[in-house]
């Protein structure tokens, strides 16, 4: 891969908004090509975590919630916010639980991924997660949520129709269908 050094040059940064989960900031530039400008940088103040769970029978779990930024519901694999310095896995363990009330015997990290680095920081982890034994789920107070049990090719085809949009979904779906194309991935018997 190829390395090259930092062509832009910070002038200046100043604060411009904060609150518990985003920082944003404003860093006055020279750009790559000499000339002065401006860059908004969103600093996320947590990890970005998704879970494919896949149960013993080929099925996967999405969650849907109303997304407020879109002002339109959104099917996504379960996902939410990890904290900084904490352990990924026990974070997306809680989060799992949380939102779907499934457990996982097995984790393998699936997929790492900066979710919108032309504008911000934030970093995303996926992890496929199997052996799954089924607890009451707990959603935080922010989330109304639907599970949905389907046969992850399904999951995957609704990609491909448009109907998932949310990127981490995407890409972990997608991910997941070329590791089964390829042959790259087989669940342990009886997961």
């Amino acid at each position: 891969m190829f390395q090259e050094e930092n062509p832009w040059k910070t002038l200046a940064t100043r604060a411009v908004y904060e609150n518990p989960w985003i920082a944003l900031r404003e860093d006055k530039v020279i750009t790559p090509g000499g000339k002065e400008g401006i860059y908004g940088v969103i600093h996320y103040k947590h990890i970005a975590l998704g879970a494919i769970p896949i149960d013993e029978e080929g099925y996967t779990y999405l969650v849907g919630q109303y997304r407020y930024p879109l002002q339109q519901y959104s099917w996504e694999i379960p996902e939410g916010g990890g904290k900084l310095g904490c352990d990924p896995l026990q974070e997306i363990q809680r989060e799992l639980l949380e939102e779907t009330g499934l457990l996982a015997r097995h984790w393998q990290l699936l997929l790492r991924m900066h979710l919108s680095n032309s504008v911000s920081d934030e970093e995303a982890l996926v992890y496929l997660a199997w052996g799954l034994s089924q607890q009451p789920p707990n959603p935080d107070h922010t989330e109304k949520l639907r599970i949905w049990r389907l046969p992850l090719i399904e999951a995957i085809e609704l990609v491909h129709a448009g109907k998932i949009t949310d990127s981490l979904s995407v890409a972990a779906l997608l991910r997941m269908e070329c590791l089964l194309h390829r042959k790259a991935l087989t669940l342990p018997p009886n997961a």
